[in-house]
């Protein structure tokens, strides 16, 4: 960039001549003079240096005994070799833009080479410049593919890009039947021309071998002009495919991640045959890389979009689901509850000891059937972030309702319960209701995996939250079945119950320990469980005593 510069603001036709022998200088100075340069001579080093620094001339004439304190830096040098002198020749390879000549040269060729040098001097510029100004252009086409997830618009940007940054005729790009992209066609035509084909129908293998072995290679194809290779694979490709529209020239690149290609990207010119430099290949596989990037990913975010609004629409169904089953069996329960407690109550006459026993039976699975429908019920009401009526509670008094009313269950079941509160009367801010909820799904879960004769062990006392402030924690310990090691993550998932469970026939329905996590979390708290198969489960329940 610093050489850019240099030349850029050099005086075209100014020269600084440096020569320790005078006459040699006049006479060089005479014959440029007379082609219309601007002359700055200089004699010795310090001259010389003092000149470049106040002129930035065009190209510096040099005797190669100043040449040892080179600093010509960026400027175009015509090293006048005194044959008497040592001079490494080679080091002039290093100086960029220099040629060397006999001293003292012959006016018409000293002319000719400082003319010579100062036009390759323009022509360095002038590339130099246009692929900067390429590279600025496909750097805006790369951002603006990185700025967008929808492959279509992806497609529809890097043709339109490479058509205006690379002044080409026709910009073609097509994904492969693969299953990491969607199936995508886009072009771009100069003004006035008419389409490739959109579909590439029976050449698309051919194509797909031909990406695939480019991109194994790390490589692309050009053909500066299909006329001169009228039967190479690749000129007679585009031929069958394109017919009359076949490209003139062609850049034929790859797009493709990992083993093999997903694409390809046509760059043509329509008519006139075109070299395609190695700066232009390089920035358009750069592009490619980002082109391949964007598909992937922006396939991907759209299928997990898709998904996203499929599982909506299937939770959205399922608490429709649940609401209307909730209705359709509280009201044909509540009809059964009711004839039960009439039977019971005699209004239809005595009632037999062995209808009495049915009665029970019946009275039970009513209960449960009630206590299905309520956790039902509950899972519908909290989806989302649900609502709080939270006041000041005694964790200690929750836990003896819960346990005075389970303690009957256990009972049936020679289970003992036990629970021993801590000496301090803990009180936290929570949802009264919802806090006995949780509890008593998991005391009513430890009595029923408990065999006859188990224990189960209830304790609170106070704790502190990770971040410090003061909590409760409540555990509910039991001898029970047990849970399988590597179905502990699972039990918490709605509806799931672990196989010795189902395979115990133990009743439930699976929603316990889920709602009693979701309410607790709700009310900012930790629910965690340990489990031994056979040894019995441990709950534990973390509240902060000041609330969510």
């Amino acid at each position: 960039m610093a050489e850019l510069a240099v030349e850029a603001s050099s005086a075209p036709r100014a020269i600084v001549i440096a020569d320790s022998d005078q006459d040699r200088l006049k006479l060089s100075s005479a014959a440029l003079s007379a082609a219309g340069f601007t002359i700055h001579p200089a004699s010795d080093a310090a001259s010389l240096a003092g000149q470049m620094a106040r002129h930035r001339p065009a190209v510096v004439v040099m005797d190669s005994a100043l040449a040892g304190g080179h600093a010509a830096e960026g400027v175009p040098v015509l090293l006048l070799v005194n044959l008497a002198d040592e001079f490494d020749l080679g080091a002039v390879d290093n100086w960029g833009d220099a040629d060397y000549i006999l001293n003292p040269p012959r006016p018409e060729e000293l002319v000719h080479r400082v003319e010579t040098l100062i036009g390759r001097a323009r022509e360095r510029h002038r590339i130099r410049s246009g692929a900067e100004a390429l590279r600025e252009s496909l750097r805006k086409v790369s951002a603006a593919i990185r700025s967008t997830n929808d492959p279509q618009q992806i497609a529809d940007l890097v043709v339109s890009g490479f058509g205006g940054a690379l002044d080409a005729d026709r910009v073609w790009f097509a994904t492969f039947r693969d299953e990491r992209v969607p199936r995508i066609r886009s072009q771009w035509n100069r003004r006035g021309l008419a389409q490739l084909p959109a579909r590439l129908g029976s050449h698309e293998d051919a194509l797909t071998e031909m990406a695939n072995r480019l991109w194994g290679e790390a490589d692309v194809l050009t053909v500066a002009n299909h006329g001169d290779v009228p039967t190479s694979p690749i000129s007679m490709l585009l031929g069958a495919w394109a017919g009359p529209l076949s490209p003139r020239s062609s850049v034929l690149v790859p797009v493709g991640e990992g083993e093999s290609a997903l694409g390809v990207i046509l760059i043509a010119t329509a008519d006139e045959p075109r070299e395609w430099t190695r700066t232009e290949i390089s920035l358009i596989q750069h592009v490619a890389g980002n082109v391949a990037h964007g598909l992937i990913q922006g396939h991907l975010i759209s299928a997990q979009q898709q998904v996203l609004q499929q599982l909506r629409q299937l939770d959205k169904a399922k608490t429709d689901f649940l609401a209307t089953v909730n209705h359709e069996l509280r009201t044909p329960l509540t009809s059964i509850t009711a004839y039960l407690d009439m039977i019971r109550e005699g209004a239809g006459g005595p009632v037999p000891e062995g209808i009495q026993r049915m009665v029970e039976v019946i009275s039970r699975n009513s209960d449960r059937l009630r206590r299905l429908i309520e956790d039902m019920l509950t899972v519908s009401k909290q989806e989302g972030t649900g609502s709080l009526n939270l006041k000041r509670v005694d964790i200690g008094q929750v836990l003896q309702i819960v346990v005075a009313t389970l303690r009957p269950l256990a009972d049936t079941r020679d289970v003992e319960i036990t629970f021993n509160e801590s000496a301090e009367d803990i009180k936290i801010n929570a949802d009264e209701a919802q806090l006995e909820q949780v509890f008593t799904n998991i005391v009513a879960n430890a009595i029923k995996f408990t065999p006859d004769g188990g224990q189960i062990g209830i304790t609170s006392e106070p704790s502190a939250a990770d971040d410090g402030r003061p909590a409760v924690l409540v555990q509910v310990a039991d001898t029970g079945v047990g849970i399988p090691e590597q179905e502990i993550p699972q039990v918490f998932t709605r509806f799931y119950r672990a196989s010795n469970a189902s395979s115990a026939a133990v009743p439930g329905s699976g929603l316990g320990l889920a709602i009693a996590q979701d309410i607790v979390r709700r009310h900012t708290g930790h629910l965690e469980l340990h489990s031994k198969l056979g040894r019995g489960t441990t709950v534990s329940v973390q509240l902060p005593v000041g609330g969510p």
